[in-house]
């Protein structure tokens, strides 16, 4: 038996040769996009742009390092004892505590104030402004616990001790008092 007979072809036999139409460019056809895909595309630019020009409408709060006016209603809680202290965490980081006494002198109940501390250097460099929500504490042993001025209402002639928390403060600050001002309060 020859060679080629034990693999299965004989003399007479070729091997198969791939059809030509596999190999032939397609004839162009229609290459422009549907019109749906069109509508399609003009709907989802015209959604961006209206979210947009939403979002662009919003008032931006002011810059966050800019000193904010006080709140009308601060000149009835006078802030006084105030007190500065530290902790380290166990993760490494330091926590810097500024403690303090307030008095509602008006005759309203408070139900939220939020601050801004100024922490300033003698670099002449703009101060650091922290703004936050003050918070009451309401309990020191066996550790100081805080609750938000809402879950303890401040009302009229009512005194209390505070307590403002800061992760992390300038490296270029005075190691001055730094100063506390009420820009926000909410009454009822």
């Amino acid at each position: 038996m020859s060679d080629e007979q034990s693999m299965g072809n004989s003399p007479t036999e070729k091997p198969e040769q791939p059809s030509p139409a596999m190999f032939e460019t397609k004839p162009a056809g229609d290459a422009r996009m549907p019109a749906v895909a069109w509508v399609v595309a003009g709907v989802v630019v015209l959604a961006v742009v209206v979210v947009l020009l939403v979002v662009g409408r919003r008032k931006s709060g002011p810059p966050t390092n800019t000193i904010q006016p006080l709140a009308a209603y601060a000149t009835n809680l006078p802030l006084s004892q105030f007190a500065m202290s530290e902790s380290d965490s166990y993760v490494g980081g330091k926590s810097t505590f500024v403690d303090g006494h307030i008095h509602n002198a008006g005759d309203k109940t408070v139900i939220g104030i939020s601050v801004q501390v100024i922490f300033r250097n003698d670099e002449g460099m703009p101060p650091r402004i922290e703004t936050l929500p003050m918070t009451f504490i309401r309990t020191r042993e066996p550790y100081i616990d805080t609750q938000s001025v809402a879950s303890n209402p401040l009302k009229p002639g009512d005194d209390r001790d505070f307590r403002l928390i800061f992760e992390s403060i300038p490296d270029n600050w005075n190691m001055q008092m730094p100063e506390v001002h009420i820009i926000g309060v909410e009454t009822k």
